[in-house]
């Protein structure tokens, strides 16, 4: 049966979590523009990465770029449309984050997709993801894009790990844990359905159709070239929103290119523990998700996950991302 994206027809509606074919070495993924343009040597480069990575790839049809988008809304949607539509592409690899994801949401109103298909971004790629999570359960992957984590490399500065990509795309595993390399700002374990992304995309689905149900979750949040005080601004904003009600467990990113502007003020980590540390759940900071100088971890969202905030913390991933 196939599933329609319809905004009316299916706010607020929650429907079981759908998982996508697993990637292995040989399968044909495409490469797909929703946001902001790429530079042309980093994306040849994150393009060679996924043919190391044994895959026969597509490059993106939008090429040219359009201001800070990639193309026109309607050319990165029906780009979109098109690789959804296409059995022969098992994965989707975003070009890059940047800005423009929310401005196909309406566009994918009507459409009716197939069956689910790994989409692997982070970034800006947080507004489609919690679409899809929100109105047809599909499962993301929230990892290195092709000219943002795949160009540099795997273990390399600004690049990713390998061993989590390829545990999460491949399904190989029932059971995964993700050393989070943080520090446990509350200690404790929990257990809850991992959720969340880049912090100013998730505040930015507040009051939409495809608002973000955080209940019963441990909830991953990142983002980089924030003040301090933009980043309490956003907490309290999804605090005062009830979206840190009934959460399970937190789990916090690097949050690069964030430094006080006044020495001796308020950090990031200070916000953090001010706002978030008095809901008295797990909370790790400081993972190397998402935006990071580390190699970034690819962290499944959608999945059932034990969070435990001990040392550097643990991420226990309970169940495969993908099916065979």
């Amino acid at each position: 049966m196939r599933t329609s994206f319809s905004i009316r027809a299916q706010a607020n509606v929650r429907t079981a979590p759908k998982k996508s074919q697993a990637l292995t070495p040989g399968n044909r993924v495409a490469v797909f523009s929703p946001s902001s343009p790429a530079d042309a040597d980093r994306t040849g480069t994150g393009i060679e990465e996924l043919k190391r990575l044994g895959f026969s790839v597509e490059p993106s049809s939008l090429i040219f770029g359009e201001g800070y988008f990639a193309a026109s809304a309607e050319n990165r949607a029906e780009e979109l449309k098109r690789l959804l539509a296409d059995n022969a592409f098992r994965g989707l690899f975003a070009l890059r984050g940047g800005y423009g994801s929310n401005s196909l949401l309406d566009k994918l109103d009507t459409y009716t997709p197939g069956l689910p298909k790994c989409i692997v971004g982070f970034s800006d790629l947080t507004s489609l993801q919690i679409f899809l999570w929100q109105k047809a359960g599909w499962i993301a992957i929230y990892g290195p894009m092709v000219s943002a984590g795949l160009d540099a490399g795997a273990g390399a500065p600004n690049g990713y790990d390998r061993e989590s990509l390829e545990t999460a795309i491949r399904g190989n595993k029932s059971f995964w844990t993700i050393n989070l390399n943080g520090e446990s700002l509350v200690p404790g374990k929990s257990e809850g359905r991992l959720l969340g992304g880049c912090l100013t995309l998730v505040e930015t689905t507040l009051a939409t159709p495809w608002e973000l149900a955080t209940q019963d979750s441990i909830l991953l949040l990142e983002d980089r070239g924030m003040k301090p005080w933009q980043v309490d601004r956003a907490l309290m904003h999804l605090k005062q929103a009830g979206k840190f009600k009934n959460v399970r467990g937190i789990v916090l990113g690097d949050f690069p290119e964030c430094e006080p502007p006044v020495a001796g003020s308020p950090t990031v980590r200070d916000v953090c523990a001010r706002i978030l540390a008095p809901l008295g759940v797990p909370i790790v900071f400081g993972a190397p998700v998402g935006h990071t100088p580390r190699p970034m971890l690819t962290v499944p969202l959608g999945v059932r996950a034990r969070l435990e905030a001990i040392g550097a913390g643990l991420l226990h991933i309970l169940e495969p991302a993908v099916v065979p």
